[in-house]
C-alpha cells in the first residue's frame, strides 16, 4: 500500500475528529444549560480534539488518493476507531472515575449503538454525560446506514438492499443524482428522530429524556436515561412509539428512502422486510402466550411488554421494560436465539441480518431439491431475482465467521474469570450489537461494570467487528492487503 493511500484515509480520519469537535458543545450546552460545571470538561475537550485533528488534516492534506477498494477498507476502519478513541476521552476525563478500559467500552457501545454500559445511577447522572451518549450513538446509527448504503457495495460486502435498491427489475435508477440521495437519507434519519421524540414527549416523557430516548430509539443503540430503563416510565403509549420506531430503525433505509420519497409501494416488497416482521410478530405471541400461561396477567400488558422486548432485542436495540430473564427459561432461551438474527441490511441494526437468512433458507430448500432431483437445475430466488453463487458463499462464509467469533469471544471472556452463562450471552450480545445479555450479571437489570477490564476490552473488539461487518476488519489482518 503506498503513502498516498495511507494519507489520504488519515486526513480523512482527521476531518471526522473536527465533526466530533464540534458535536461536543452540545453537551456541553445542555450542561451549561442545566448549570452543571462539566460543560468546561466538554469545551476544553472540543478545542483540543478540534485543535489536534485540524493539526493532523494540515499535515495530511494534498492530492487525494483515487478511491479504491483498500482506501475504503482502510477509511472505514479509521474513520470507527477515531469515533470511538474520541468518544471515550469525556468519559475517561469526567469526575465518573472510569477507567480508560471503561471510558472505551462505553464509547465503543455507543459509536456502535450496542447500548451495552458500565454506568450507573443515570437518573441523577450530568445531563452532558447523558446527551454525550446518546449523541455516539445517533452518530453511529448514522455512520452505519451510510456504510451499509454507499460503502458496503462498492466493496461488494453487504449492502443488499441498496442493491436491489439500484438493480435493473426497477425499470429506473431511484435518484438521478447522488446528492439527492444523500439529503433524503438525512432527511429521514433527522425526521424521524424528531417524530419520535414528539411522541414520546406527547405520551409524557420530559423534554430531556424524549430527545435522549428518541435518539437512541431511531439508531437502534438502547442508552437510557434511567437505569431501569422503560420500566421507569410505565406507560403504555410510550412503550408503543417505542416499538413501533425501533421496528422502523431496523428496516432498510433505501426502502425507506424510495417509500417516502417516491412513494414506490413496491419497494415494500423486498423480501428481507417480510422475514423481518414475521420474527417479531411470531415471537411476540410466543412470549405473549408464555407470559399469559404463567403469570396471568392481562393481555394488554402482556402483548405490549412482549412485543417491546422482542423488537428491542431482535433490532439490536437493547431497551428493556422488565427483567426478562424472570419470565422463564422459554422466553430466556428464546430472546438468546433472537439476539442472533438482527434488522434488515442498510438500517441501523446489527446481528445476522435478515436478507442472509431469505438466502439462507433459498440455499437449503436448494439443497434438499439437488438431492431429490440431482440433474436438475435449482437456483436461490431472492423476490424475483435469482442470487449468484458468490453472493451464497459471502453469505456462509459470513456465517461460518460469525459463529466463530462467538465461540471464540466466548472462550475469551470465560477465560477472564466470567461463568459459561455470561461469557456466552456476552460473546454474541457484543458481537450482534444488542446490548443486555442474559443472567445475573449483564442482563436486563445489570450492566458490564463488574466485568474486568480485559473482559471488556474483548467486548470492545466485538462490537467492533460486529457493526462492520466482521470482514472489513479482518482485511486489515492479510499481509495481502499491505502489500503495494
Amino acid at each position: 500500500m503506498n503513502g498516498q493511500t495511507i494519507r489520504s484515509a488519515i486526513f480523512i480520519a482527521a476531518i471526522s475528529g473536527i465533526y466530533m469537535a464540534v458535536a461536543m458543545f452540545v453537551p456541553a450546552i445542555v450542561d451549561l444549560y442545566y448549570s452543571n460545571d462539566d460543560w468546561k470538561l466538554f469545551a476544553l475537550c472540543a478545542f483540543f480534539i478540534g485543535g489536534a485533528s485540524f493539526a493532523a488534516a494540515l499535515a495530511t492534506r494534498g492530492n487525494p488518493a483515487p478511491f479504491s477498494k483498500r482506501l475504503g477498507f482502510l477509511v472505514v476502519n479509521l474513520l470507527w476507531l477515531t469515533l470511538t478513541v474520541i468518544g471515550a476521552i469525556p468519559f475517561y476525563l469526567s469526575p465518573l472515575g472510569l477507567s480508560f478500559a471503561d471510558a472505551l467500552f462505553e464509547s465503543t457501545s455507543a459509536v456502535t449503538s450496542t447500548g451495552a454500559t458500565v454506568i450507573s445511577g443515570l437518573d441523577h447522572m450530568a445531563p452532558g454525560i447523558l446527551m454525550w451518549r446518546s449523541l455516539l450513538i445517533w452518530i453511529g446509527g448514522v455512520g452505519i446506514v451510510a456504510l451499509g448504503l454507499l460503502i458496503l457495495p462498492f466493496l461488494r460486502i453487504g449492502g443488499f438492499s441498496y442493491f436491489r435498491m439500484e438493480s435493473s427489475d426497477t425499470g429506473e435508477r431511484p435518484f438521478a443524482r447522488f446528492a439527492v440521495f444523500v439529503r433524503a437519507f438525512f432527511a429521514i434519519y433527522i425526521g424521524l428522530t424528531t417524530l419520535c421524540a414528539i411522541l414520546y414527549g406527547t405520551f409524557g416523557m420530559g423534554v430531556f429524556d424524549a430527545v435522549n430516548h428518541a435518539m437512541s430509539t431511531i439508531a437502534t443503540g438502547g442508552f437510557s436515561t434511567r437505569d431501569a430503563s422503560f420500566a421507569a416510565f410505565d406507560s403504555l403509549p410510550i412503550l408503543w412509539t417505542a416499538t413501533i420506531f425501533m421496528t422502523i430503525g431496523g428496516m432498510p433505509f433505501s426502502i425507506l428512502i424510495l417509500f417516502a420519497v417516491k412513494g414506490r409501494l413496491d419497494s415494500l416488497r423486498d423480501p428481507q422486510i417480510a422475514t423481518y416482521l414475521m420474527i417479531i410478530l411470531i415471537a411476540t405471541l410466543a412470549v405473549t402466550v408464555a407470559l399469559r400461561v404463567s403469570t396471568g396477567g392481562s393481555f394488554a400488558q402482556t402483548f405490549s411488554h412482549a412485543a417491546f422486548n422482542v423488537a428491542s432485542v431482535v433490532t439490536t436495540t437493547g431497551f428493556s421494560s422488565a427483567d426478562y430473564t424472570q419470565w422463564g427459561s422459554f422466553v430466556v432461551s428464546l430472546f438468546f436465539f433472537l439476539t442472533f438474527l438482527g434488522g434488515c441490511s442498510g438500517s441501523t441494526s446489527g446481528g445476522l441480518k435478515a436478507y442472509r437468512i431469505v438466502i439462507l433458507i433459498g440455499a437449503v430448500r436448494a439443497g434438499i431439491r439437488r438431492l431429490i432431483y440431482p440433474n436438475a437445475i435449482h437456483s436461490i430466488r431472492y423476490g424475483a431475482m435469482t442470487v449468484e453463487a458468490d453472493m451464497v458463499r459471502s453469505v456462509l462464509l459470513f456465517l461460518g465467521l460469525y459463529i466463530f467469533l462467538w465461540a471464540a469471544g466466548s472462550i475469551a471472556l470465560a477465560a477472564t474469570g466470567l461463568d459459561l452463562e455470561t461469557a456466552l450471552s456476552g460473546s454474541i450480545t457484543a458481537l450482534a450489537n444488542v446490548g443486555p445479555g442474559i443472567g445475573r450479571i449483564i442482563g436486563p437489570s445489570g450492566n458490564f461494570a463488574v466485568l474486568s477490564d480485559t473482559s471488556k476490552l474483548i467486548l470492545s473488539a466485538l462490537m467492533l467487528l460486529g457493526r462492520l461487518e466482521i470482514f472489513v476488519v479482518l482485511v486489515l489482518f492479510s499481509p495481502a492487503f499491505w502489500r503495494s
